[in-house]
């Protein structure tokens, strides 16, 4: 007796459903990751080269971001350019939902008093973690989803540019050129967003603010190209692997 469920034509169709679920679902969780955690720590990875000191504050929550980029570009490769946008547009309406919930978390009883100062209930308060955590991540839910649908939908555009203009060759092409554009794009609003929008950077008042944001633009983008270079050959292996097992021709989609 087949184990396949009425909605599945085939074997081949069921395993071509569940790897698009894994990856997408990968995606999608990892955009979450981004939007909760987002600007609730600043790290510094900052290194020196031959005496010069390189600057590289980034927010925790561009961690899991350089994934979304591969998994998009996975599912461009392997599904297609429509499956790539309705995902990206699926983790457009995720944010959405995310900030949805923290509103109502934020609304409903008990009503808990503010500090006129913070804007926070007062230290040592029942809520007060959810409130902060609902301050920062309201900040870069906005700034992710102004930043995020141009940055993914310019990536999908132009992945699937390139290989056009390949005739589906040059897989690394493809994967950095369409990277390369769409995360400067990222970085460059979803900081600007975040400290105009959200006052959500650690800037000095005291000192000049453009420096300061370019540090944290530049910052995120050199992470994100680093990652970017650093995911071509798993890309290369991933989608080798998938033609196989899911019985694909990628020059096709």
């Amino acid at each position: 007796m087949s184990d396949l469920h009425p909605i599945e034509a085939s074997e081949i169709h069921a395993r071509r459903e569940r790897v698009f679920l894994v990856i997408s679902g990968l995606f999608l969780g990892s955009l979450t990751m981004l939007n909760i955690l987002g600007l609730t720590r600043f790290i510094d990875l900052s290194f020196s080269v031959f005496g010069f000191d390189i600057p590289m504050p980034l927010a925790v929550g561009v961690l899991p971001y350089p994934v979304t980029f591969l998994c998009t570009d996975l599912i461009s490769e392997v599904y297609g350019k429509k499956r790539a946008s309705n995902v990206v547009w699926m983790g457009f309406f995720l944010n959405i939902w995310v900030a949805l919930i923290l509103w109502l978390g934020g609304i409903l009883p008990p009503e808990i008093a503010m500090d006129p100062a913070t804007g926070l209930p007062p230290e040592g308060t029942d809520g007060r973690l959810f409130f902060q955590v609902q301050h920062l991540a309201f900040g870069s839910v906005i700034a992710s989803m102004t930043a995020y649908l141009v940055a993914q939908l310019c990536d999908v555009h132009l992945y699937h540019f390139w290989k056009r203009l390949t005739n589906g060759r040059h897989l690394w092409l493809r994967n950095n050129g369409s990277t390369m554009v769409s995360q400067l794009v990222d970085s460059f609003a979803v900081m600007t967003v975040t400290h105009f929008y959200a006052n959500g950077l650690p800037i000095d008042a005291e000192a000049d603010l453009w420096p300061q944001l370019w540090t944290f633009i530049l910052a995120g983008y050199v992470f994100k190209l680093v990652c970017a270079a650093v995911d071509t050959l798993p890309l290369y292996v991933l989608v080798r692997w998938l033609e196989q097992y899911l019985q694909v021709d990628t020059k096709a989609t």
